[in-house]
């Protein structure tokens, strides 16, 4: 269901999202959360960054983290997370902060996720504000809570 987007600014890094669900361990895959984003149909599948004490239903605020492969700058398309329920396997969108000591870019993907670089030859400082980008991720992008 597409809710109204909500009107409440937040830092450019932060995410906001409703808890769907909480899915245990398996033998095939690990435990993870599912967070639905505002005013889209996405239903994010992302690991716990730590112990998860929010009940179902409850809307949240954090950082959602993953590690790109290499990242390549792209000059069409729009924004998005692919596929729209599950893992995030590919993004694209705007970069809307670098951090050279963490070794992360942030990309406004209609949600912003702060993305680790994997590519030893990809350097944070290489990508400005603003600049399109498109990259696969890596298994494993987690949901932190905001403190």
């Amino acid at each position: 269901m597409i809710e109204p987007a909500p009107t409440t600014p937040l830092a450019p890094h932060l995410a906001r999202g409703t808890l769907i669900e909480v899915v245990p361990d398996s033998a095939t895959r690990p435990g993870h959360i599912v967070l639905r984003i505002p005013n889209t149909s996405y239903q994010l599948h992302l690991v716990p960054a730590t112990g998860f004490a929010t009940p179902v239903g409850t809307r949240i605020i954090g950082t959602i983290h993953a590690r790109a492969k290499r990242v390549d700058t792209t000059g069409t398309g729009g924004r998005f997370i692919e596929p729209v329920y599950g893992r995030p396997r590919r993004i694209q969108g705007f970069v809307v902060g670098t951090d050279p000591a963490a070794n992360t870019i942030t990309v406004d993907t209609g949600v912003p996720v702060i993305c680790t670089l994997t590519d030893q030859r990809q350097h944070p400082s290489q990508f400005s504000e603003g600049q399109f980008v498109g990259f696969d991720v890596m298994d494993g992008a987690t949901f932190e809570p905001q403190a």
